[in-house]
């Protein structure tokens, strides 16, 4: 789950955001999709540990997952080189 600073549970917002994310490619038949590196949200190789210390692990957030389960490609700022290879 995703928690605020405070501790408190936002994992809803955050699928909730997601599933906005979705809902706007699919309505723009998106292929690929550009996010933000290390956020719980949209983090494609790398994602934030949750405990504000600015740890990083491996993994990704759930707008990426989500998009990635239906279809979309996702690239980060960090990787736009490759997008552009795929476009």
């Amino acid at each position: 789950y995703i928690v605020d600073s405070r501790g408190i549970n936002r994992t809803e917002e955050f699928k909730k955001g997601a599933l906005e994310s979705l809902s706007i490619g699919e309505l723009f038949n998106a292929k690929f999709a550009l996010l933000k590196e290390n956020s719980p949200s949209c983090g494609v190789d790398f994602i934030y540990d949750g405990t504000f210390s600015g740890t990083k692990i491996s993994g990704s957030g759930v707008t990426t997952k989500l998009l990635r389960e239906n279809g979309i490609k996702v690239f980060s700022e960090e990787k736009i080189e490759k997008l552009l290879e795929e476009i």
